[in-house]
């Protein structure tokens, strides 16, 4: 868990936009954190002693789940390995089809940088209702590795991605929630 000291300076630092994308929705910027250099290191070092020695690699969702998943990766010395929205890794990929809120999407790996038998965490700045996620899951599984573990920066309660991603028997952790 994260201290409060942390959890203090990420909130005071983190900005919440109104109406971002679209009206109604209360967009979390965590632009800022990139600004203090110490404050990052911190989130790394806390995101770092959550899974060390208990993954063998680390999964980042596009985008900004490679902004502190390399970092992570890296200080984890693991292999980082990106998930991306579908058509921009070159072949042999494998893919992964979800449902959204107003249509599918899908996403995909490079086929054979997850390994077998590896325990994956799996990486992102911000889970919501949990589709992407639970899809990057899949992935992880159907190259035979196992996701051993969950984090993000932040996670949105009311919306349900928890509870979408505990049929993977994984570990979760988010260092603030709202």
């Amino acid at each position: 868990m994260a201290s409060q000291d942390l959890i203090n300076k990420l909130e005071n630092t983190i900005e919440n936009i109104a109406d971002f994308p679209i009206p109604g929705i209360q967009f979390k910027d965590i632009s800022p954190i990139f600004l203090d250099p110490k404050l990052y290191e911190e989130v790394i070092q806390d995101l770092v002693a959550f899974s060390k020695g208990k993954v063998d690699a680390v999964c980042g969702i596009e985008s900004r789940g490679y902004l502190f998943g390399i970092a992570v990766a890296v200080a984890l010395e693991v292999p980082f390995i990106l998930i991306r929205k579908k058509g921009k890794l070159p072949p042999p990929i494998i893919s992964e089809k979800y449902d959204l809120e107003y249509g599918s999407a899908e996403i995909e790996t490079r086929e054979g940088q997850i390994k077998k038998g590896q325990r994956v965490l799996i990486h992102d700045d911000l889970l919501a209702t949990g589709g992407t996620t639970e899809a990057a899951a899949k992935l992880v599984e159907k190259q035979g590795a196992t996701v051993t573990q969950f984090s993000f920066l932040i996670r949105l309660k009311d919306l349900g991605g928890a509870e979408k991603l505990k049929k993977f028997d994984a570990g979760l952790y988010t260092l603030l929630e709202y």
